[in-house]
């Protein structure tokens, strides 16, 4: 239940309303966005919430349950404020949001309806819609270690201890924002499941994940998870890490690092791990091996 003002109690109760929505987002590098559907501008605890943004909400809903809130948002993409370009970045991934309702009249009579952070966003090419997620998002995560037979290290971290050197390179030609060749990067499938970094062209800062790395007539050929927000285009420069796909043999052969291995490579699976015993003793009570 909210808790609210007797000012904005009697402001509900009066009949006639003057309410708005607004939206504080804090992104992951610390920056403070506001937005809100009223047709003006508001600003109320140290943040600016600008207005003719297209931010509109769906419908809320909760449960007793402690399943997590089932909430969107949708806006306008704005080259000032909110843009493909800072999506794309993955600025806004994991963002603090609040929801307020707001008297338009009297920004300081208002109540907090929503906290928690974004979720999946989709993004076209002039709006976005993105998933809000409650607080109770954080019970859904896993604490703690997970037994499996993969490593779960991050490669080059300090439980891992393998000194991970970015390899520089240049673009020669691209087929797409996600496809392209390069000055040859070491053997076949070295980089697979690295992470590619542009260091100049209109990338420049924006990384990916490599999905396929092979070398063929002098070349390397990179494929990545996801397309660049941008075009890659030839000249671009820059710089991969080798790929860990977390078994024990690329951590063995590729890295010899077998000794910091953090995973269970020798645990059971599930088939012999509830596996009945079988009897030693005849059902009909005879020898096993005959009389």
């Amino acid at each position: 239940m909210k808790s609210l003002s007797s000012v904005l109690q009697t402001h509900l109760s009066s009949g006639t309303t003057t309410l708005c929505w607004c939206w504080k987002i804090v992104r992951r590098d610390g920056v403070v966005l506001g937005f809100t559907d009223h047709d003006a501008p508001l600003a109320f605890a140290g943040t600016n919430f600008a207005a003719a943004t297209g931010f509109t909400a769906g419908e809320m809903k909760s449960a007793a349950d402690l399943s997590v809130d089932n909430l969107s948002v949708i806006g306008a993409l704005n080259a000032g404020s909110l843009n493909e370009h800072d999506l794309a970045s993955g600025l806004f991934d994991n963002a603090a949001i609040e929801i307020w309702r707001v008297n338009w009249t009297a920004p300081e009579q208002r109540v907090l309806m929503r906290s928690g952070t974004l979720g999946e966003v989709k993004r076209g090419k002039t709006a976005f819609e993105a998933e809000v997620r409650g607080l109770t998002q954080a019970l859904n995560q896993p604490v703690g270690r997970v037994f499996s037979h993969t490593c779960d290290a991050v490669l080059g971290d300090a439980r891992c201890t393998v000194a991970v050197a970015p390899v520089a390179g240049t673009v020669i030609a691209a087929s797409d924002a996600r496809r392209f060749t390069a000055t040859p990067l070491n053997t076949a499938g070295w980089f697979a499941g690295g992470k590619l970094t542009f260091t100049s062209g209109a990338n420049t800062g924006r990384a990916m994940e490599v999905k396929r790395h092979t070398v063929a007539n002098g070349a390397a050929a990179f494929e990545l998870w996801q397309a660049m927000s941008e075009a890659i285009a030839a000249g671009d420069a820059f710089t991969v890490t080798p790929g860990c796909d977390h078994s024990f043999a690329a951590c063995k052969a590729k890295f010899a690092n077998a000794v910091n291995f953090r995973g269970h490579p020798y645990m059971i699976g599930a088939d012999a791990a509830f596996a009945a015993a079988s009897s030693s003793t005849p059902l009909d009570g005879g020898s096993r091996y005959g009389n």
